[in-house]
């Protein structure tokens, strides 16, 4: 497959200077770019299929009319914390 490149990007020096200053060993800054952009996809990604579960899940709770209180959920997500700090 051919490489295709991304559009230039104007920074202030300043974000440059940061991102440079932060690059571990071996890396580049166009690999740091390049992770970065990866990164946003894969998070942008993750928030419409979250979306996209939570519409499913709100019209699948109106299509049987069975909801879950949210003080119930409240408490659930309460008790999971508490479990997971005691845990530690």
């Amino acid at each position: 497959m051919k490489s295709a490149s991304f559009p230039s990007v104007r920074v202030t020096p300043e974000l440059r200077q940061a991102a440079e200053q932060l690059l571990q060993e071996g890396e580049t800054l166009s690999g740091f770019v390049e992770q970065s952009i990866r990164e946003g996809i894969e998070r942008r990604q993750a928030q419409q299929e979250f979306i996209a579960r939570g519409l499913r899940s709100r019209d699948e709770a109106r299509r049987s009319g069975r909801y879950v209180a949210a003080g119930d959920v409240v408490t659930r997500l309460e008790k999971i914390l508490a479990d997971a700090k005691a845990r530690r």
